[in-house]
């Protein structure tokens, strides 16, 4: 228990020296947020308060942006998480049988994690890629058109980094 408080520790002193890097405090609660996002993985209540508190802002504001904008987590996520775009043009293209494939592959469902923390699952309204569509993000990695027609390759990969 107490590495994970020490990373817990060592987490919120890196938000605090971005907080006190920052130029001008007003406006910056969605910067804020990507980066405790970016340190903790996810941004629990714990997190939000701590914003809140270090931004001077009420707790609600900081959870109205947290709940609004679908990038931002307030469940912790796999290590590579996985989203399929489910905009039009994917849709159209095939998007809910990758996305099918992929919970069939991995066991779990939308906004679960896998058992071994590896991958968990959503979906994004658009991510702008009509072109590739349909496309499919895991991680910073986009892959879209043939590459996810095979799925249980492209998740593979990832798995075998991990060995």
């Amino acid at each position: 228990m107490l590495c994970k408080n020490n990373l817990k520790e060592e987490g919120f002193h890196k938000l605090q020296v971005y907080i006190d890097g920052l130029e001008e405090k007003d406006g910056a609660l969605i910067s804020v947020l990507h980066q405790a996002q970016e340190i903790f993985g996810y941004l629990p209540e714990e997190v939000q308060e701590y914003v809140a508190k270090n931004l001077n802002i009420p707790i609600s504001k900081v959870y109205g942006v947290v709940s609004f904008y679908q990038f931002f987590t307030m469940v912790p996520k796999g290590k590579y998480p996985i989203s399929v775009c489910m905009g039009t043009a994917c849709y159209v293209r095939g998007a809910e049988k990758v996305l099918d494939s992929i919970k069939n592959y991995l066991g779990i469902n939308m906004g679960e994690t896998t058992e071994d923390g590896l991958f968990s699952l959503d979906t994004l309204r658009c991510v702008g890629a009509c072109g590739m569509a349909p496309v499919v993000i895991i991680g910073k990695d986009v892959y879209g058109k043939e590459d996810v027609q095979d799925m249980k390759k492209i998740l593979e990969k990832y798995r075998n980094l991990e060995k």
